[in-house]
């Protein structure tokens, strides 16, 4: 919680107030939907919050409530008058169970800090929290709980599958590196720790989706891409009676790497729902899949006449910068194989490593049978030269070098157990950060008492997701296409002071029509800007799908329109939990929510069902996940023995 205003919000985010009235219109800021804090006037006469005005214009130059063109510096503060009109606002303590105090908005810090009972309470149980975390990393690790070896050397029996150099980290049980599978173990009755479980399994499977109808959607959700922390595209959902789901091949968790041929492995999420959508009968997908643990040994080397055996050498400027390679062990091959090339890195500039190369030797190392951990365990102690040796299936095209504009994940995990090495990079513009990407709109119309508004809707909190009520279609029969404002995607707020935003369908779909019998209807609206270049390929089948927003669509909401739950995951002393985050602050990005990349089968995470990949980390046991890095959430996950609470949003994936 925060400190000043009592509420849980992004660090860059405004601080939230519960008023006691109604605030005046003329003192909202159009872009927060909140009585205005630090407000900055335009040029053109419009009021905005100090933060909201700055990460706006970021993004744009122009006004957001008429579009004229702007720039931050022609703006200025507002007079004294408002700003001390807007501080004696009577706001009611956050802590209402415990105090039902009223005050000043500019009066509630110093209440929370030295007379709220309820403020009290929370920094003291927040406080026996930290104490018990700390109290853990103290306590010496239980017998046969951890087999993590202080030797460098990376034990041939007991390796994770992936070893990437990306901010994904696989939460898991005795190995303080947060980028690893550890793999479980059990005491034995003469006290010998042996290993059961000897890899991660993921495999690399081509699958074609046949359609009857080419038209027809595959049905599935995905989340992910290169303009979110997520990076790869991921599926979340496969719908029932659906063409993917009667194929039965393809499951949550799969990552998608190409289609009909096409790496989209470093596309952009409206880039990769254009492709899936692309109509045809035959789909060509590669996806990347998980089996979960396996203690099946590596086999002997497949043999192939029509490969070819080439020399690359990458120069690193230090020991640290990492070289942006994603490398897997295949179940039906033996060794290493590089999976994908993360844009930005010097692998990916370098331009002569290729996915799907077999990496023979590294500075001289054997690695033919090799794990990817050993692999990077070379590649880590390298001061500079990294010579290697790999495999390639003859007529390989390699993909062009990479511009030196954006960069791969800023931090990556060693493989013998050390800390995560951040890399030296610039910062990413194309990396998601939360922004303030939708404007308030209000609509007020005259209309006839028998005119309907003609919009259909969805969501509710009734849904699955527990979605806000937004706008499917308009139609060409209401008054509200005639009027032209609202438009498909917009999120409804309220209709004539009706506050819709924490209703279900049905109570939604009964206010709207009530309300629309009247001689007049104001409606209050979020419109979602486009943060990103069109996708006008999007909307070319758009009567061939149930519409709904993109998954990216969601993420920009703000954070009172959140609907937050709590799951709650069980696991024995000798399980990991069995999913990987990526996000958290960086200095590069600043506070990034934390997101669900994967879920390992036959995992307590697996099992239980209701976390979901792109689902975001809001608290951990009660202790928000705001402001932390991905190296300080990790450690906090290892350190619950048999039960943890995890509260998560989660929005619903691109329907492809």
């Amino acid at each position: 919680l925060c400190c000043e205003c009592g509420q849980t919000h992004l660090l860059l985010d405004n601080h939230l107030y519960n008023f006691q009235d109604e605030v005046d219109d003329e003192l909202i800021c159009h872009i927060c939907l909140q009585p205005l804090l630090q407000p900055m006037d335009t040029p053109c006469g419009h009021t905005y919050c100090f933060k909201c005005l700055e990460n706006f214009m970021q993004e744009y130059n122009f006004c957001p409530m008429d579009r004229k063109k702007l720039s931050f510096q022609q703006c200025h503060k507002s007079s004294l008058l408002v700003r001390n009109l807007l501080d004696k606002l009577v706001v009611l303590c956050p802590f209402k169970a415990e105090c039902q105090q009223t005050m000043q908005r500019c009066e509630l810090e110093a209440h929370l800090q030295n007379r709220c009972p309820g403020f009290k309470k929370y920094k003291s149980e927040l406080q026996r929290k930290k104490n018990h975390l700390s109290k853990g990393k103290e306590d010496p690790p239980a017998k046969g709980e951890t087999n993590t070896p202080k030797d460098p050397e990376v034990p041939s029996g007991g390796s994770s599958l992936v070893a990437e150099s990306s901010g994904a980290a696989v939460v898991s049980l005795g190995t303080a590196e947060p980028g690893l599978v550890n793999p479980a173990f059990e005491e034995t009755e003469e006290g010998e720790n042996l290993p059961q479980r000897t890899s991660l399994v993921a495999e690399t499977t081509t699958i074609e989706i046949h359609r009857e109808d080419p038209e027809e959607e595959l049905g599935m959700r995905i989340v992910g891409g290169k303009d979110t922390p997520l990076g790869n595209i991921v599926v979340q959902e496969v719908l029932r009676d659906s063409v993917v789901a009667a194929d039965g091949r393809i499951a949550p968790g799969d990552h998608i790497l190409e289609v009909n041929g096409v790496n989209i492995s470093s596309v952009t999420h409206c880039q990769a729902v254009s492709f899936l959508r692309h109509p045809g009968p035959v789909l060509h997908l590669m996806v990347l899949q998980e089996k979960g643990f396996s203690n099946k040994t590596a086999q002997q080397d497949s043999t192939s006449g029509n490969r070819e055996v080439i020399h690359v050498t990458l120069i690193k400027r230090d020991r640290s910068e990492p070289l942006g390679i994603k490398l897997i062990r295949k179940t039906d091959e033996a060794g290493i194989f590089i999976l994908d090339l993360l844009e930005g890195g010097l692998a990916a500039k370098n331009g002569k490593l290729s996915r799907n190369d077999r990496v023979l030797s590294i500075n001289g190392q054997d690695l033919r049978q090799g794990t990817p951990e050993a692999a990077a365990q070379i590649i880590q102690t390298t001061e500079s030269r990294v010579n290697f040796v790999i495999l390639r299936q003859a007529g390989v095209q390699l993909g062009e070098p990479v511009e030196d504009g954006s960069t791969s994940n800023s931090s990556s995990s060693s493989s013998n157990g050390g800390s995560p090495v951040h890399h030296r990079r610039r910062p990413d513009q194309n990396h998601y950060r939360r922004k303030s990407n939708y404007q308030k709109k209000t609509v007020a119309i005259k209309k006839e008492p028998k005119e309907s508004l003609g919009i259909t809707i969805g969501g509710g909190r009734d849904n699955k997701n527990k979605l806000p009520i937004y706008v499917t279609s308009v139609q060409p029969i209401g008054c509200l296409f005639r009027d032209g404002r609202i438009k498909r995607g917009d999120v409804l707020l309220s209709i004539n002071g009706i506050d819709l935003t924490h209703l279900n369908y049905y109570e939604a779909v009964s206010a709207l029509k009530s309300n629309a019998a009247s001689h007049s209807v104001t409606l209050k609206a979020l419109e979602i800007l486009s943060l990103n270049s069109p996708e006008p390929s999007l909307d070319i089948r758009e009567q061939g799908f149930s519409w709904s927003p993109l998954w990216i669509t969601w993420l920009g909401l703000p954070s009172y329109l959140h609907f937050c739950q709590d799951i709650v995951l069980s696991k024995g002393n000798l399980e990991s939990w069995g999913f990987s985050i990526v996000g958290g602050f960086e200095e590069s990005k600043g506070n990034q929510p934390f997101f669900i990349k994967t879920i390992v089968p036959g995992t307590p995470a697996y099992r239980d069902r209701k976390l979901k990949c792109g689902d975001e980390i809001v608290a951990v046991n009660g202790v928000p996940a705001i402001g932390m890095s991905n190296s300080e959430l990790i450690p906090m996950l290892k350190e619950q023995r048999n039960k943890v609470t995890l509260t998560v949003v989660s929005w619903p994936g691109s329907l492809v």
